[in-house]
Protein backbone atom coordinates (compact mmCIF):
# COMPACT_ATOMS: atom_id res chain seq x y z
CA UNK A 1 0.00 0.00 0.00
CA UNK A 2 1.30 3.66 -0.06
CA UNK A 3 0.54 5.65 2.64
CA UNK A 4 -0.83 8.92 2.71
CA UNK A 5 -0.74 11.12 5.41
CA UNK A 6 -1.36 15.25 6.42
CA UNK A 7 0.17 16.90 8.88
CA UNK A 8 -0.21 20.43 10.33
CA UNK A 9 1.69 21.96 12.88
CA UNK A 10 2.86 18.38 13.43
CA UNK A 11 -0.95 17.12 14.08
CA UNK A 12 -1.94 14.43 11.78
CA UNK A 13 -5.00 15.56 10.68
CA UNK A 14 -5.66 12.67 8.09
CA UNK A 15 -4.18 9.81 6.69
CA UNK A 16 -4.82 7.00 4.00
CA UNK A 17 -3.57 4.52 1.35
CA UNK A 18 -3.61 3.12 -2.04
CA UNK A 19 -3.73 0.02 -2.11
CA UNK A 20 -2.08 -2.93 -3.82
CA UNK A 21 -3.89 -3.55 -6.91
CA UNK A 22 -1.59 -5.64 -9.02
CA UNK A 23 -1.74 -9.25 -8.46
CA UNK A 24 1.96 -9.59 -9.22
CA UNK A 25 2.55 -6.75 -6.01
CA UNK A 26 0.14 -8.65 -4.25
CA UNK A 27 1.97 -12.19 -4.68
CA UNK A 28 5.56 -10.73 -3.72
CA UNK A 29 3.42 -9.42 -0.84
CA UNK A 30 2.46 -12.77 0.17
CA UNK A 31 6.15 -14.44 -0.04
CA UNK A 32 7.74 -11.85 2.11
CA UNK A 33 4.94 -13.05 4.81
CA UNK A 34 6.34 -16.64 3.95
CA UNK A 35 3.03 -17.33 2.30
CA UNK A 36 3.86 -20.23 -0.44
CA UNK A 37 2.23 -20.15 -3.73
CA UNK A 38 0.10 -22.91 -3.42
CA UNK A 39 -1.09 -21.45 -0.33
CA UNK A 40 -2.15 -18.35 -1.55
CA UNK A 41 -3.90 -19.48 -4.33
CA UNK A 42 -5.79 -22.02 -1.48
CA UNK A 43 -6.63 -19.10 1.10
CA UNK A 44 -6.47 -15.96 -1.73
CA UNK A 45 -7.41 -16.97 -4.85
CA UNK A 46 -10.58 -15.43 -5.51
CA UNK A 47 -8.63 -12.74 -4.51
CA UNK A 48 -5.34 -12.92 -6.89
CA UNK A 49 -7.58 -14.00 -9.70
CA UNK A 50 -10.05 -10.17 -9.42
CA UNK A 51 -6.50 -8.84 -9.36
CA UNK A 52 -5.55 -10.57 -12.80
CA UNK A 53 -8.61 -9.05 -14.27
CA UNK A 54 -7.20 -5.48 -13.72
CA UNK A 55 -8.33 -3.66 -10.33
CA UNK A 56 -8.16 -0.44 -10.95
CA UNK A 57 -6.50 2.14 -8.44
CA UNK A 58 -8.07 1.95 -5.53
CA UNK A 59 -7.80 3.22 -1.70
CA UNK A 60 -8.94 5.97 0.83
CA UNK A 61 -8.53 8.91 2.73
CA UNK A 62 -10.37 10.95 6.00
CA UNK A 63 -9.45 13.66 8.02
CA UNK A 64 -9.94 13.23 12.01
CA UNK A 65 -12.26 16.46 12.31
CA UNK A 66 -11.24 16.01 16.47
CA UNK A 67 -8.23 16.78 15.72
CA UNK A 68 -8.74 19.62 12.66
CA UNK A 69 -10.65 21.27 15.44
CA UNK A 70 -8.37 21.09 18.71
CA UNK A 71 -5.69 22.59 16.01
CA UNK A 72 -8.18 25.39 14.61
CA UNK A 73 -8.89 25.91 18.57
CA UNK A 74 -5.31 26.52 19.38
CA UNK A 75 -5.95 23.26 21.99
CA UNK A 76 -3.38 20.64 22.89
CA UNK A 77 -5.13 17.86 23.50
CA UNK A 78 -8.05 16.61 21.53
CA UNK A 79 -9.62 15.06 24.81
CA UNK A 80 -10.37 18.95 25.31
CA UNK A 81 -12.62 18.75 21.94
CA UNK A 82 -13.45 15.22 21.06
CA UNK A 83 -17.40 14.79 20.45
CA UNK A 84 -17.88 11.59 21.71
CA UNK A 85 -15.30 10.63 24.26
CA UNK A 86 -15.25 6.70 25.32
CA UNK A 87 -13.76 5.05 28.31
CA UNK A 88 -10.15 3.05 27.96
CA UNK A 89 -12.67 0.17 27.52
CA UNK A 90 -14.80 2.22 24.65
CA UNK A 91 -17.77 2.34 27.07
CA UNK A 92 -19.90 5.43 26.46
CA UNK A 93 -20.79 7.15 30.34
CA UNK A 94 -23.37 9.47 28.52
CA UNK A 95 -25.80 7.06 26.69
CA UNK A 96 -24.87 3.64 29.55
CA UNK A 97 -23.34 1.75 25.86
CA UNK A 98 -22.50 -0.76 25.37
CA UNK A 99 -25.42 -2.44 27.18
CA UNK A 100 -27.11 -5.83 27.02
CA UNK A 101 -30.02 -6.04 24.37
CA UNK A 102 -33.71 -7.22 25.62
CA UNK A 103 -36.06 -9.39 23.97
CA UNK A 104 -38.48 -6.78 23.24
CA UNK A 105 -35.57 -4.72 21.30
CA UNK A 106 -34.54 -7.56 19.37
CA UNK A 107 -38.42 -8.33 18.23
CA UNK A 108 -38.39 -4.73 16.93
CA UNK A 109 -35.80 -5.28 14.83
CA UNK A 110 -37.00 -9.30 13.65
CA UNK A 111 -33.91 -10.69 15.64
CA UNK A 112 -33.56 -13.91 17.35
CA UNK A 113 -30.81 -14.85 19.53
CA UNK A 114 -29.16 -18.55 18.67
CA UNK A 115 -26.95 -20.59 20.87
CA UNK A 116 -27.27 -22.20 24.30
CA UNK A 117 -27.08 -19.77 27.35
CA UNK A 118 -27.66 -16.20 25.30
CA UNK A 119 -30.65 -15.97 26.95
CA UNK A 120 -29.19 -15.71 30.27
CA UNK A 121 -29.62 -12.29 32.15
CA UNK A 122 -31.18 -10.00 29.17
Amino acid sequence: ALPIYLVMNGWELGSGSIRIHREEVQQRVFGLLGIGADEQREKFGFLLEALAHGAPPHGGFAIGLDRLTALTAGLDNIREITAFPKTASAADLMCQAPSRVGAQQLAEVHVARAGKGLDEGA
